[in-house]
């Protein structure tokens, strides 16, 4: 019998995570099928309930319902406490369980794909929602020299900052038009910029060569990639990676073992798909 997963979003149909997916079992040779599902803004818990209750295997988790997945389950990992969000279910023994590989995937895509240091840098996220929440952890495990979380509510940077900061590491949470300083890895997590805005900055916070990711995805040139082009910095790339590696992250967990991402990653950013 074919193993059967999906992603559960509103809406869901833009999802490449089917395309990923399937691609995946093509490489390990694992008989599966995903799919897309589009629960009702209302009605999540009841989705995903009847979606395991028919034999389902895991499920991936998008926005909006991140936050809902981490409250049904039983069981959560260490990094999914952290996050208070879930992307990634699956049952056992009746319970649900679930992780956030968010962190994870994009650390992968940065570290090991693009081969950015992420150590002893200066990092900027913009944003303070929970796809934020879901890679501060995995960000600073990997020792950057502080962290400056900008936001356009002052007390959402400030709670995420005090949530996540420690003696270690300096973590600060400002308001978007206070950001101060010049940074090495700027993160965009700023869901306006998907519809053309791009929310105002103070000049110069682009160290020279720094790095620019968009944690979105697109056919196109996000607003913030092309700011960041505007502002000088030296490599600049869109969420894809991310996307692919934190569904290798879920992949494994549910299989038991890692796919390459590198083929899959190659095949979706190639111009006939």
């Amino acid at each position: 019998m074919t193993d059967r997963y999906a992603v559960f979003g509103n809406p869901v149909r833009h999802s490449r995570s089917p395309d990923i997916h399937h691609a995946f079992a093509a490489q390990t040779g694992d008989d599966l099928v995903y799919e897309r599902i589009e629960a009702p803004l209302d009605g999540f818990a009841e989705a995903v309930a009847g979606f395991f209750d028919s034999g389902g295997r895991g499920a991936n988790v998008t926005v909006p319902f991140k936050e809902q997945a981490f409250a049904l389950c039983d069981r959560l990992t260490e990094r999914a406490r952290q996050a208070g969000a879930v992307n990634t279910l699956w049952r056992e023994q009746g319970e649900l369980h679930g992780d956030n590989t968010d962190g994870p995937g994009l650390v992968a895509d940065l570290r090991d794909n693009l081969g950015w240091p992420l150590a002893g840098q200066r990092l900027l996220i913009l944003g303070a929602g929970g796809a934020v929440r879901g890679v501060l952890g995995p960000l600073l495990a990997e020792r950057p020299a502080d962290v400056v979380i900008g936001n356009r509510t002052l007390d959402k940077a400030r709670a995420l900052a005090e949530r996540f900061g420690g003696a270690a590491i300096a973590v600060r949470g400002c308001a978007l038009e206070q950001v101060q300083g010049r940074f090495d890895v700027v993160i965009n997590a700023v869901s306006a910029g998907l519809h053309g805005e791009m929310p105002a900055l103070p000049p110069g916070l682009i160290a020279p060569g720094a790095h620019a990711y968009d944690m979105v995805y697109g056919a196109q040139a996000t607003p913030f990639m092309i700011w960041a082009r505007q502002q000088g910095a030296g490599e600049i790339r869109d969420g894809l990676g991310m996307l692919v590696e934190q569904a290798a992250q879920a992949y494994r967990i549910w299989r038991g073992r890692r796919p390459h991402t590198g083929p899959v990653l190659s095949a979706l950013r190639s111009p006939s798909r």
